[in-house]
């Protein structure tokens, strides 16, 4: 896996993945962006949240539960003091779908946290506190 940072101006970069894909990147105001991009810890987030729901919608659909919509929130904290790193992450899926199987839905959350999840078992390793919820949602 590769990616190539390349910088544009002021505290503002442009990513490009291994696959082809970019993605900006800039600083806060404060310190010299103009919000042209996700902020990089941002990106760090994201990154989890793709990652766990990728597993989770793959293992769902091995056990033919029938998801409609999957929606992964997440919420984090980060330390006062420099380096100002995730302290707290908070990942709430929401599963939408017909005859949705509670059980299921369960263990997919817990596989990804315990087993597959490669950032979300990265970051724990390195101290993160990431917790884990979810809610199922009958579809119409």
């Amino acid at each position: 896996m590769k990616a190539v940072i390349n910088w544009q101006d002021n505290v503002n970069f442009l990513a490009e993945t291994g696959s082809g894909h970019q993605i900006m990147m800039d600083g806060s105001p404060d310190h010299g962006g103009q919000n042209k991009g996700a902020r990089p810890m941002e990106l760090l987030l994201v990154g989890l949240g793709g990652c766990t729901s990728f597993d989770v919608m793959l293992m769902l659909k091995k056990s033919r539960q029938e998801v409609t919509d999957c929606r992964t929130e997440l919420t984090a904290e980060r330390a006062d003091a420099v380096p100002a790193v995730f302290t707290k992450i908070h990942v709430h899926f929401v599963v939408t779908g017909h005859n949705l199987k509670e059980a299921q839905v369960k263990r997919a959350v817990e596989l990804s946290a315990e087993k597959y999840c490669s950032a979300s078992i990265m970051l724990s390793q390195g101290g993160v506190e990431i917790t884990h919820s979810y809610e199922i949602i009958a579809a119409a």
